[in-house]
């Protein structure tokens, strides 16, 4: 159900990641087409936060509705209205529910019925009792009807081979239109599962051809600091941009990437001296915001930035270390004066932290003795 309706609502400063469906509320005399957002933490946004439970009642009461009458007043807001004609619907209350209890679960990185049944079916596999054939009916059929063809993540064969399976041979399907299963069927079933298994191996095996998608070490949170003189161990406090770390850029001398940024900034020459001359970067940013900005610079920010951080890097190789010891982690830089620049609890657009992984990168591939192109 979640595939790629991916969204979050940012609560006490966390991130809480969603989806969503559509759905419609039935209100007065119209049912009015809007979007259903479930989060991780088991609330349900459907014109208002509620709990499952309190979910569930509204589905009661038919405010959220899965049915509709024949000319009932539809609306989606500014774009459409219209009267239902023959209306068809596939949802039940119970299985929307059923559904929401599942996202939930996959939000959560738990097994949602799908993974359940899935599981149970392997035990079968290994041990074909009927006691393991009955737990994984009972698993299957706990499957919201209207996500069993998906079960398999094959939709050529659907839930077929799933339900004879689960079914046994001489048994019945959930299906009224599939009949008594056969022997045969039985064994397509069974073949069908074999070779399932092993595609599934192979592709637990298989190495993906560029390495891994996800970042292996935990993700780094780089806070938002005052840092106004160097000490001896930083540590990841020196990654920060307005660490006083001293660069020099184009034979002109700054004393931290943060006082070069704000100097190149601005379109006077003689402000960027005052700017690269200033007691801290907090003020050098101050002086920047009162002057005239470059044309263009809105555009160019991040190019110069990241020419900034290659030089701080190469120039404080014991910072370098420091930086490549996150390893290939996630850096998710705080920066209360810029949710351009900072991750700021999941607002901001992080373009320290990603910058920094990119100097990071180009790091290792010095080490490895990879050519620059």
């Amino acid at each position: 159900m979640i595939g790629n309706r991916i969204t979050h609502r940012t609560a006490d400063g966390v991130r809480i990641p969603g989806t969503w469906r559509h759905a419609f509320i039935h209100n007065g005399d119209h049912y009015f087409l809007t979007d259903l957002f479930i989060y991780a933490d088991g609330l349900i946004d459907c014109w208002g936060l509620v709990t499952v439970e309190e979910f569930e009642e509204k589905l009661r009461t038919g405010w959220v509705a899965t049915s509709f009458p024949e000319g009932g007043k539809a609306s989606a807001h500014e774009l459409a209205d219209w009267r239902f004609g023959e209306p068809e619907s596939w949802l039940t209350p119970e299985l929307l529910v059923a559904e929401v209890r599942d996202t939930i679960d996959l939000l959560n990185g738990r097994p949602d019925s799908t993974g359940r049944c899935l599981a149970a079916v392997d035990v079968f596999l290994a041990d074909r009792t009927e006691e393991n054939r009955a737990a994984a009916r009972a698993a299957f059929l706990a499957v919201p009807e209207s996500q069993r063809r998906y079960a398999l993540g094959d939709m050529d064969s659907k839930d077929r081979p799933l339900r004879v399976l689960v079914a046994g041979p001489g048994g019945r399907t959930y299906l009224s239109f599939d009949g008594t299963v056969t022997r045969e069927d039985y064994d397509s079933a069974l073949v069908y599962f074999e070779e399932r298994a092993r595609w599934r191996a192979a592709r637990a095996t298989r190495v993906p051809a560029d390495g891994p998608a996800t970042a292996h070490a935990p993700a780094v949170q780089l806070y938002h600091t005052f840092p106004t003189r160097p000490v001896d161990d930083p540590g990841r406090l020196g990654l920060r941009h307005d660490y006083p770390a001293p660069i020099t850029v184009a034979d002109t001398d700054y004393p931290s990437a943060a006082h070069a940024y704000w100097a190149l900034s601005v379109a006077e020459p003689g402000t960027r001296h005052v700017i690269a001359a200033a007691e801290n970067a907090a003020v050098a940013r101050t002086l920047a915001a009162e002057a005239p900005r470059r044309e263009g610079w809105e555009h160019a920010r991040t190019a110069v930035m990241t020419r900034l951080l290659r030089a701080k890097y190469d120039q404080h190789p014991e910072l370098a270390e420091v930086l490549l010891a996150t390893d290939d982690a996630t850096l998710i830089y705080d920066d209360m004066n810029s949710a351009f620049w900072g991750d700021n609890a999941g607002r901001g657009r992080n373009w320290s932290g990603r910058l920094l992984e990119l100097v990071r990168s180009e790091l290792h591939a010095r080490r490895a003795g990879i050519p620059e192109l």
